[in-house]
């Protein structure tokens, strides 16, 4: 069956809809609205307080007979070498080992800000090979370098993964992923990143996002609650970096934490519609409006079904058996209308404004996009 579907307005889909159309309220989709606080360290971070990453190869063992197949992933059967040979046993010039219970891995984690020697931090391990399971493994010891080559932790630990499976005359049943687990505490710092953020005499502040009017306001915040009268320690230096004033004395520990915990009113957001043509959502902030508009709104529906038809000749006819199709096309067009759209101050009016027009999943992102161009979404429409 054929089914083809033409819409005066059309979209790619809508997640935040399911059957039958229907918008979730100001409380579940919107962005935060006008007059809402909001602390210093949710909106933005100190500069060079951040993570690094670090990376290894390894290799996990005690796998049962899941591990890679050392014929085709020939590294594996090298780094199984080269590991034995740290212990004394050396294996024959020429001869690969034929192993089913290991696996060649890497191995993913980020070292948070100001680690110390001995802090243990979670780990990622990822099948490099061909292994259908890492579920039982065990990794052994492996350095993780960061980004300058250096030795940053060590990572040995027993593998923690999160699904299942089992295969059995040809079926396979699998829950989840098999080749890529974590290692709680996995990893044991060796060495400290140096980090000059709490030395110099200036800190700077890094909003989430670049807004003018937010590094201003963080900047007066900043002035009233934590400065004395009439002194300037903060400074926006643009719309997203705001430079502050470290103490000459005291305990600057504290006196960051104290600006952390300071609340700021944010001016309202930018009206902005989202839709995301993947997974099908579209999400609308509080300061979304509507213009009044009109809207038509219809479709028209071709089913073309096929039936074979098998033509058999008599038994002593001398034809042959012939296959054809019967072919049935219906045409169907559903009455459109002509709706009136009102103007909506607020998300609420434009949720009820939009389902009243009965849209289905197909239609609402072209009803969007149709408004925007007509000038009745005051609204930022972007597709990601």
């Amino acid at each position: 069956m054929l089914l083809l579907q033409n819409h005066l307005f059309r979209l790619t889909a809508c997640a935040a809809l399911s059957a039958g159309l229907s918008l979730f309220s100001a409380g579940t989709v919107a962005a935060q609205g006008v007059g809402i606080a909001e602390r210093i360290k949710d909106i933005g971070s100190f500069s060079g307080v951040r993570t690094n990453q670090l990376i290894g190869y390894g290799v996990v063992v005690g796998l049962d007979g899941s591990g890679d197949a050392t014929n085709q992933v020939q590294f594996t059967g090298q780094s199984v070498q080269s590991l034995l040979n740290q212990f004394g046993v050396t294996l024959p010039p020429g001869v690969t080992p034929q192993m089913r219970n290991v696996a060649a891995v890497m191995i993913t984690t980020a070292l948070p800000a100001f680690a110390q020697p001995g802090q243990q931090i979670d780990i990622t391990v990822s099948s490099l090979g061909n292994a259908k399971s890492l579920r039982g493994g065990t990794l052994l010891l492996t350095p993780l370098r960061g980004a300058d080559g250096q030795i940053y932790a060590m990572a040995q630990g027993n593998l923690v993964i999160g699904g299942a499976g089992a295969a059995a005359g040809g079926s396979k049943v699998q829950i989840n992923h098999l080749s890529a687990g974590r290692i709680p505490a996995g990893a044991t710092v060796e060495r400290t990143v140096p980090n000059a953020a709490l030395a110099g005499n200036f800190v700077q502040l890094e909003l989430n996002q670049t807004d003018f009017s937010a590094a201003q306001r963080v900047a007066e915040v900043i002035n009233k609650r934590m400065g004395s009268a009439g002194e300037l320690l903060a400074q926006p230096l643009d719309g997203r970096v705001v430079q502050i004033r470290m103490p000459q004395d005291g305990n600057r520990v504290a006196f960051l934490a104290g600006i952390e915990s300071l609340e700021v009113t944010l001016a309202a957001p930018l009206a902005r519609v989202i839709v995301n043509a993947r997974t099908g959502s579209v999400v609308m902030n509080q300061a979304v409006k509507l213009g009044p508009s009109a809207v038509a709104h219809g479709s028209l529906s071709v089913t073309i079904s096929s039936t074979p038809v098998v033509s058999q000749p008599g038994a002593f006819a001398g034809g042959q058996t012939v296959v054809t199709e019967k072919t049935d096309i219906r045409v169907q067009q559903d009455g459109g209308a002509l709706f009136n759209v009102t103007a909506g101050a607020n998300l609420a009016d434009i949720v009820k404004a939009l389902n009243a027009l009965g849209a289905n999943a197909q239609d609402l992102i072209g009803i969007l996009q149709a408004l925007k161009v007509a000038g009745a979404l005051k609204a930022e429409l972007e597709i990601i």
